[in-house]
């Protein structure tokens, strides 16, 4: 009986001692919580805080990447509203301080302009979010009354298909809930077999064009933009695949094609960070993985947008 008593005082320690592990060094347990909306299709719940393998995430009460923020700025500050996915977004990989929103927060407030004193970048975004998403949300919340309008895509977003709440609660990557231990969140996230989701899977088969419809809500948010006496830039990053030889596939070139000649035609201000990240040389050195940048792929594109910001900043 002793003994069977201490086998088991042995693995409640040792589970203890796992659980305080996983929690303290990796921050499993405490992730990130998501809830669904009807015409976003869904958004990071605001007013979150948490570590995740040593990387500090905070989310605000407008449900950004970024830290409390007043719906109106003040006078002396100018404002830059950064609309994008998880590259903007910088997921679980990136610390706070090292997303692009914050790179660029510091780079633009040391070139502060006689005319404004304080650069506030706000970072609206959430993983897998196309230009649909980033439309709805720049309906629903506004453009804070920024200057400048930064939409950030990759090219992915030009093939993204229509909002949907469907994976929040239901995907391992969406949770609506805190799990109540990290043993069990590891678990469910690493070990358990998700179900398939056929309603998903049929939004994921969108038909159409598109291309088409998604440059369209591209369009809707430059309007959105001007109308609000805004500037509007448009940034697109690559996937890593995209780089060096063989290059784009063909459907991504024909793709990228639309995209430069709707530019133009929309007289939109347009950054395609292929030719940038390749005349780099060593690309790879960028990518967390084969869509995602680590902290010096966010640097060279917060030095780019810096250069492009600096001047619409100053002249606002």
């Amino acid at each position: 009986m002793k003994l069977i008593f201490l086998i088991i005082l042995l693995i409640s320690l040792g589970l203890i001692a796992v659980e305080i592990g996983l929690r303290s060094l990796f921050g499993f347990g405490n992730p990130l919580i998501y809830i669904g909306d009807e015409e976003i299709g869904y958004l990071l719940a605001p007013n979150q805080r948490t570590r995740r393998f040593g990387n500090r995430i905070d989310i605000n009460e407008y449900s950004m990447r970024s830290g409390s923020v007043a719906k109106t700025p003040a006078p002396t500050s100018r404002r830059v509203l950064l609309l994008g996915d998880s590259i903007v977004n910088g997921g679980w990989w990136t610390d706070q301080k090292n997303t692009i929103s914050s790179l660029l927060t510091l780079s633009l407030s040391s070139s502060t302009h006689d005319n404004f004193q304080q650069v506030e970048v706000l970072n609206a975004s959430a993983n897998s979010w196309g230009p649909r998403n980033q439309l709805a949300y720049l309906q629903r919340f506004g453009s804070f009354q920024s200057q400048v309008v930064v939409l950030v895509i990759n090219t992915d977003d030009l093939f993204a298909t229509a909002p949907t709440s469907l994976p929040v609660g239901r995907d391992r990557n969406y949770p609506d809930k805190k799990p109540p231990l990290a043993l069990i969140e590891v678990w469910q996230r690493y070990l358990k077999k998700e179900p398939p989701n056929p309603e998903l899977a049929a939004v994921q088969k969108e038909g159409g064009d598109r291309v088409g419809i998604n440059l369209d809500a591209i369009s809707k948010i430059a309007a959105f933009t001007r109308q609000n006496n805004s500037k509007f830039l448009l940034v697109m990053t690559p996937l890593l695949r995209e780089l060096g030889e063989p290059g784009p596939r063909d459907y991504e070139i024909k793709a990228r094609q639309r995209l430069k000649d709707f530019t133009q035609s929309q007289q939109i201000t347009y950054i395609d960070f292929l030719p940038i990240f390749n005349a780099t040389g060593d690309f790879k050195a960028l990518y967390q993985d084969h869509i995602h940048l680590n902290l010096q792929g966010n640097q060279v594109v917060s030095q780019e947008l810096e250069r492009s910001l600096l001047p619409l900043l100053q002249k606002s």
